[in-house]
């Protein structure tokens, strides 16, 4: 004979059934994937050869040290079939760069905007968090247009350029980070740490736009920027 046990109504909230208890745990699972992608930067799209891309920046970016065909926004154009607009302006700020770059934006519709900016601000001990914010505009300001952005980390200048040891502002990963957008990382250090590339204390030589070119051109490949 089957006997049938009818559970006790106050045994029903301590023990949930089989099926509620995978649906908990199914929930559990689904929370993993999200979490473990919380804070990457998104993949990037690739920039077709022949689109345009603004260089915004100050004579690192004009190429002073150099001729106009050995600055580094003419080098990457040469190597990646884009059209690099090089609106590096020599002595500005990043408020200056930062007052243009609406004009620029409306002229250019950039694809792609690298932003290398803020030497100056450095230079003329500005205040570190105006730098920030202008450089963290700037970047905001150019993906709201619909362009994707590149960060240039830049060294706070100093003597110790002279000695051979620079590094890049802490500011600039912050901002990465925040703004969730790929930092190409060490490329004026190095190059401005090094005598043999460098014009002087705080612009490169042809040599050296030719290395940050190349360097730059591996984080663009990297960050999935540049697929030739």
């Amino acid at each position: 004979m089957n006997h049938t046990t009818t559970p006790h109504p106050a045994d029903c909230g301590r023990h949930p059934s089989r099926r509620a208890l995978l649906l908990t745990a199914l929930a559990a699972a689904s929370m993993v994937p999200l979490a473990a992608c919380k804070g990457k930067t998104p993949k990037a799209r690739a920039v077709l050869a022949g689109a345009t891309v603004l260089a915004l920046g100050d004579s690192l970016t004009s190429g002073v040290g150099a001729t106009p065909d050995t600055a580094y926004p003419a080098r990457l154009a040469q190597l990646t079939g884009w059209n690099v607009v090089n609106a590096g302006v020599s002595g500005h700020t990043s408020a200056q760069a930062q007052e243009r770059l609406a004009a620029l934006l409306a002229q250019h519709s950039p694809a792609l905007v690298i932003v290398s900016i803020g030497g100056n601000d450095f230079l003329r001990r500005q205040s570190a968090a105006d730098t920030r914010a202008n450089v963290r505009r700037i970047c905001s300001e150019a993906l709201a247009s619909g362009a994707q952005v590149l960060l240039v980390a830049v060294p706070e200048l100093s003597l110790l350029a002279v000695a051979g040891r620079l590094s890049d502002h802490a500011m600039y990963q912050e901002i990465a980070d925040e703004l969730k957008i790929p930092l190409h990382r060490n490329g004026w250090a190095a190059v401005l740490a090094n005598e043999s590339l460098r014009a002087d204390n705080v612009h490169a030589n042809a040599a050296g736009y030719e290395q940050f070119a190349q360097g730059l051109t591996g984080t663009l490949r990297e960050a999935g920027l540049l697929v030739r």
